[in-house]
């Protein structure tokens, strides 16, 4: 009866901590899936600022072909991504490509003062650091899911809940590098 009693009272623990744990893991995911939606709203954004200001910018450099078509890519590869990782390669690709479009208005002092570009480069830039801003989130969020899931005993009951670390936001080396502009 004793014994009975005990693998009673070990199955109910284990019950209960099995049901917390998993309460924690829903609630971990459930974060983790809202940051990236914050990202997502801001990449939408700076998407729709982004022709805008490409149009403005070719009047004035007609041969900047390329940063043209890499923003254009860009986009494209954005609106037909499936998964987090394929939004991030793509909004990588488009910070790379935005940051030689800036280099490029700088050689145009006529462009610089055009009231219209300020006021685009603005709204972009104010949602530059909105994304900056819901990264960070993101990331933070995305580390404290996943410690909960890695850690002893979050472990045993993530891999039996079915539950696996989610991918961080990281620049890519086209993010990375320095901007380069040649006349």
């Amino acid at each position: 009866m004793v014994v009975l009693g005990i693998v009673l009272a070990v199955v109910v623990v284990l019950a209960l901590l099995a049901i917390s744990y998993k309460n924690k893991f829903v609630v971990l995911d459930n974060r983790v899936k809202n940051a990236w939606s914050q990202i997502d709203v801001q990449m939408q954004n700076r998407f729709s600022l982004v022709p805008n200001l490409v149009e403005t910018v070719k009047g004035y450099a007609k041969h900047e072909k390329e940063t043209f078509e890499g923003i254009a890519n860009a986009k494209a590869k954005y609106m037909s991504a499936n998964t987090a990782a394929e939004k991030m390669e793509a909004n990588n690709q488009l910070s790379g490509f935005l940051g030689r479009l800036f280099a490029i208005s700088e050689a145009y002092p006529e462009l610089k003062a055009n009231t219209g570009f300020e006021n685009l480069q603005g709204q972009l830039v104010e949602v530059e650091n909105k994304i900056r801003f819901a990264r960070q989130f993101y990331n933070d969020t995305v580390t404290e899911y996943n410690q909960a899931i890695q850690m002893f005993p979050g472990s045993l009951f993530a891999g039996f809940f079915n539950y696996h670390n989610a991918e961080l936001f990281k620049a890519n080396d086209m993010a990375r590098e320095e901007v380069q502009v040649k006349f």
